[in-house]
């Protein structure tokens, strides 16, 4: 199935900001994630046409996921 990632602030370091990627039938944020090397802990928000989900969340072809890092500072 083919998703569209859309990548934010440091999530954007040597990959890109936005690409239709190819991806398995029932993959889930998370495995997504995987796939681009970004590990669990480092995700602030994930946004699914615009919706809030979790890495659980399974996608289905023709969606947009957007990509977030926590925002950190003192």
């Amino acid at each position: 199935m083919k998703i569209t990632v859309k990548l934010f602030a440091g999530f954007r370091d040597n990959r890109f900001k936005m690409a239709e990627q190819d991806f398995p039938e029932a993959a889930t944020v998370g495995d997504i994630l995987t796939a681009l090397n970004i590990d669990g802990p480092e995700l602030g928000v994930a946004l699914i046409d615009g919706r809030h989900v979790l890495p659980e969340q399974v996608l289905v072809d023709g969606q947009i996921l957007s990509l977030f890092p926590k925002v950190g500072g003192g």
